[in-house]
């Protein structure tokens, strides 16, 4: 364990002087280079490029990022966290490639009974990786596009159905790049005319919305894109509340739920440890009961001092009227005595964040909660109550190992450093030879920055990043969650009591000390 801490604080410095080395080629060690520029030659402006490339070319390589590490966006030392909670979908239950298609197929057969579609849609299918969590879609406009940080929209990223939108239309439909707050998102990732699709069942929702507006485009079907867009909403919400997915979960555990060996023995040694854990999920209690009996085996409640199901969040956190109901576990009914305590072996439902903290005791920053979903699980908690937040991304590893990868840490190389010749030159953009190169770089950088997208997604690109900016994900992600690893798992690679501390970057007018 310990080199595996020592592997990554290495790894961080080497990190750290790859921003160095991406600095002392970028705009001033280039002035530096370039302070005769306006005598420059072509010729000298290409020897510059090639002796800059050969330099990136030559530094060592860089050192990989372990996929299943845990990664701090705000200091937070588990030795004084008294208290874990889990949510269940995608943090201690993990699907399978499977559910995907399960959903799509049958949100579209509601699609084709309840509101009468086309029998042809029947014909459509799931396609995998056409989207990525996060993106947003426009409900009005039809259109599924990835935003971010500063709220500018990727070019390059607009689709509507299947077809790529021109930079020019996004212009003209927006006025630019730029999406006004209140137009795309209020607190929990919903807007006037845009919401953010943030949880990992949001796939199923994006790909039926972009399949069906293409199937209507190429068949000359008039819609309104407002319809649309609640039509399939409805349909998968339909899925999930009316119980056909969990049922075909349950009766498949194999196909559609992956083994969870190392989630158990999270939990066992956090139990052990002398921790109180709870569970508070949005799911039916027999559908977690099969799970986690799949999970962590028959005794898994043995681990857990509270344990509600369809809590209903976010409502959960911000209602103070809804009481808990208990729950027969042997007749699957709730009985109807007052709950005024919460019991180690006993089940809930809905219920609230007042009398839950009241009926426990737990407040504040004892208290670590785990989640999936940015704003139903980790915003409320984090902002309102005060306790310690962590995010699961699925997709964090398979991320990380692309960005491992030596054809993408070799591109972004050169990319920083082609960056830093093209700002240097940029004061004597008028000089002829300057006039002639420039083009010819920023041509490159553009088809650098499109293979850097292109590698995660070839779509919408990757969910962290919009080029050199952060996605408006990650800006959610980095607000709300303390630490973010891809799975619970990962806790094994630490002790009980580490401390897990944030990077230090430098801010862009700060000096990078560790250049």
């Amino acid at each position: 364990m310990a080199a595996v801490v020592r592997n990554r604080h290495v790894c961080i410095a080497i990190f750290g002087k790859f921003r160095g080395f991406s600095q002392r080629f970028g705009a001033a060690a280039c002035s530096r280079q370039c302070h005769s520029v306006t005598e420059t030659t072509e010729e000298e402006l290409w020897r510059q490029y090639h002796e800059t490339k050969q330099l990136t070319q030559e530094q060592k390589p860089l050192c990989k990022i372990n996929p299943t590490s845990v990664f701090a966006n705000n200091e937070l030392c588990m030795g004084d966290v008294e208290v874990y909670g889990f949510d269940y979908d995608y943090t201690l239950a993990h699907y399978t490639e499977e559910l995907y298609p399960l959903i799509y197929n049958l949100a579209k057969e509601r699609l084709l009974m309840r509101n009468k579609y086309p029998d042809s849609i029947m014909a459509l299918e799931y396609i995998p990786g056409f989207a990525v969590r996060g993106l947003h879609y426009d409900i009005e406009k039809a259109l599924l596009m990835k935003i971010d940080a500063f709220h500018h929209i990727q070019l390059g990223t607009v689709y509507r159905g299947h077809q790529q939108v021109s930079d020019e239309e996004v212009f003209s439909l927006y006025d630019g790049t730029h999406v006004p707050m209140d137009y795309m998102s209020s607190f929990h990732g919903r807007g006037k005319q845009m919401v953010q699709l943030m949880d990992m069942f949001s796939l199923s929702e994006m790909a039926l919305l972009c399949d069906i507006t293409e199937f209507f485009l190429k068949n000359g079907i008039e819609y309104d894109p407002e319809y649309l867009f609640y039509d399939v909403k409805n349909a998968v919400i339909s899925v999930h509340l009316s119980g056909d997915m969990h049922k075909a979960v349950a009766e498949d555990m194999d196909r559609y739920l992956e083994r969870g060996d190392e989630v158990s023995q999270v939990l066992r040694r956090l139990a052990g440890a002398g921790k109180k854990l709870f569970l508070i999920t949005n799911s039916p209690y027999w559908f977690v009961q099969r799970g986690m009996e799949y999970i962590a085996g028959p005794n898994w409640m043995e681990m857990f001092d509270v344990v509600i199901a369809e809590s209903r969040k976010p409502k959960f956190f911000t209602d103070q009227k809804r009481p808990f109901r208990e729950v027969s576990k042997t007749m699957g009914t709730c009985k109807f005595e007052r709950v005024t305590s919460l019991r180690k072996g006993q089940v809930y439902i809905q219920g609230n964040l007042q009398d839950f903290r009241h009926m426990t005791g737990w407040y504040g920053a004892r208290v670590l909660y785990f989640g999936d979903h940015v704003y139903s699980d980790l915003a409320d908690p984090f902002l309102r109550h005060g306790w310690r937040t962590g995010a699961i991304i699925p997709e964090l590893e398979d991320e990380i190992k692309i960005s491992n990868s030596s054809s993408y840490k070799d591109t972004i190389s050169w990319l920083l450093a082609l960056q830093g010749l093209i700002e240097s030159q940029q004061k004597y953009r008028h000089d002829p030879a300057v006039k002639t190169v420039l083009p010819e770089w920023m041509e490159e950088m553009k088809e650098l920055r499109h293979y850097t997208k292109d590698i995660f997604n070839p779509q919408f690109g990757s969910l962290f990043r919009t080029h050199h900016n952060p996605t408006y994900f990650s800006r959610r992600l980095m607000r709300f969650a303390d630490i973010y690893t891809s799975s619970v798992a990962n806790l094994l690679h630490f002790p009980i009591d580490y401390t897990f501390y944030p990077r230090r970057s430098a801010l862009p007018h700060e000096i990078n000390y560790d250049s």
